[in-house]
């Protein structure tokens, strides 16, 4: 059984490796439930091909995530978005790199494109929820 890439959640970076076989068996499993939603996304003319590529791309950055080469899997996420714009995962992992490098609104951009593609996400949902929640209060206590 082949199964879905993994989210990060960027908060905990200790319990990425448990997190991301987590997510893997859940999306595995949602994926096998449901056909992708590409709503508010652009048209993806992507085929098999793309998507494996694109996972190929997700999984490398999670690896180079977790040795704390952030500039690397920021590419790698990126490159994963091109190959497959209806990707959700990658979507959601950019946003969490974005979010590491102090690029709030690309982050917060990247988790909204990511939950369009995909809402019924729990994973990608709480990562936005714990985004916007730190994100409003750093820009209260900072006076903007």
């Amino acid at each position: 059984m082949q199964q879905e890439t993994g989210i990060l959640t960027p908060h905990s970076m200790p319990r990425l490796i448990l997190l991301s076989v987590v997510f893997l068996l859940s999306v595995a499993a949602h994926a096998s439930a449901q056909p992708q939603v590409t709503e508010k996304a652009p048209k993806a003319t992507t085929g098999k091909a793309d998507r494996g590529q694109s996972k190929q791309q997700v999984e490398f950055g999670i690896k180079v995530a977790q040795n704390n080469l952030w500039n690397e899997a920021l590419y790698r996420w990126e490159k994963a978005t091109e190959l497959d714009p209806g990707y959700a995962a990658a979507w959601n992992n950019l946003a969490i790199a974005y979010e590491h490098e102090g690029r709030f609104e690309e982050a917060k951009k990247a988790y909204e494109h990511a939950l369009a593609l995909d809402p019924k996400n729990l994973m990608i949902r709480q990562n936005y929820d714990l985004f916007k929640e730190i994100n409003d209060r750093t820009k209260r206590r900072n006076g903007k």
